[in-house]
């Protein structure tokens, strides 16, 4: 294992903040949060019905310990539940615990905790701070850094929300074992794409070494730094940031047609990546042998690389996509693993462009 890489990574958004990448984070969460929000008296941790059980106390005590008057409040787990009936019961328990503008909320959870906490978080009195303590693959490697809260409307994903960046991110990774292996698995999708926006090398590692838990710090904090760099330079998504989303326009509307459920969000975007990879390179956009460098490193991670769903359907779902620009939309292709950049496409286009990676 190469160990030339830093466990602590500062993300320089307009309000700086640290990514800790350790084992036992979570025993020492009061002590770390408090040396960012020392001014903090209550906090409501925030945590699905799967996770509460198993970190909820350990973090609520942690909390107590450093001072803080700490309080659980659990929502149904599910990405079907990332509504804003979800929400408001998160406002209500921020209410009835008290938080005035310089308390704060915790993410404890997955993705789907994480977008949800950060908005209620940043809408709740107008904002107020949270901290992210990410216990997936998924929400370590990607939507804990970089500030994009929201919620799913049924029209489609994440359609509702705001940039909020956290004030702490605590990523430990013995959280990861008591995730089901497939939630290893469709953790990889985000680290694989960072891999391919931005580092041959990254990308390389993971063709080499695939899930192997001995390398996930390693991977975690190479995925992270890759996203901090971007998120720094590009906060809002007005450019690079569009990178980022690789995958994600096709993977986005994979989710949409299958409702939400049976296909996590990694393996969709794999899914996604390797689709428009396809077709990319059918164009001659893309060097030759990319996306069976793709299908093969999902394959080694033990992702899907197809889904049940015409093309058809996946384009008309991807219309919805929040990079359309009237009749256009922004896509993410690559020149080759390493080099990504935005294309822009009229979307009476999408369809033929996707279909070409088929039948080339």
């Amino acid at each position: 294992m190469n160990l030339s890489y830093s466990k602590t990574i500062r993300v320089n958004a307009g309000k700086p903040y640290d990514v800790i990448i350790e084992r036992g984070l979570l025993a020492r969460c009061g002590t770390l949060i408090n040396q960012v929000l020392p001014k903090a008296e209550r906090a409501v941790i925030i945590s699905d019905s799967n996770v509460a059980p198993l970190y909820a106390d350990a973090v609520k005590i942690s909390l107590e310990q450093a001072g803080y008057t700490a309080f659980v409040h659990v929502f149904p787990a599910g990405e079907e539940n990332k509504r804003l009936t979800a929400i408001e019961g998160m406002y209500a328990a921020m209410a009835a615990a008290g938080l005035s503008r310089t308390d704060f909320a915790v993410a404890l959870g997955g993705g789907v905790t994480g977008d949800m906490c950060g908005f209620a978080a940043a809408t709740y009195l107008r904002g107020i701070p949270f901290v992210q303590i990410p216990t997936t693959v998924l929400s370590q490697n990607d939507s804990s850094v970089g500030g994009k809260t929201g919620i799913d409307l049924t029209c489609g994903k994440n359609l509702v929300g705001s940039f909020h960046q956290p004030c702490l991110v605590l990523a430990d990774a013995d959280t990861l074992a008591t995730l089901p292996p497939r939630y290893i698995t469709d953790g990889f999708g985000e680290i694989i794409k960072h891999g391919c926006i931005k580092s041959a090398e990254l990308f390389a590692l993971i063709e080499a070494h695939g899930t192997a838990t001995d390398m996930i710090e390693e991977l975690t904090a190479r995925s992270i730094a890759i996203k901090a760099g971007v998120v720094e330079r590009d906060e809002r998504e007005s450019g690079e940031r569009m990178l980022l989303n690789f995958g994600h326009t096709l993977g986005h509307a994979i989710e949409k047609c299958a409702g939400f459920t049976g296909i996590a969000h990694g393996e969709a975007v794999g899914v996604g990546m390797l689709m428009m990879t396809r077709a990319s390179e059918a164009a001659g956009m893309t060097e030759p042998g990319t996306a069976a460098r793709i299908e093969a490193v999902l394959t080694k991670c033990s992702m899907p690389t197809a889904c049940d769903f015409s093309l058809a359907d996946i384009c008309e779902a991807a219309m919805l996509d929040k990079k359309r620009r009237g009749d256009s939309l922004n896509i993410v292709l690559l020149s080759a693993i390493g080099d990504s950049f935005v294309y822009k496409i009229p979307c009476a286009e999408l369809l033929d462009f996707v279909r070409g990676g088929v039948t080339a």
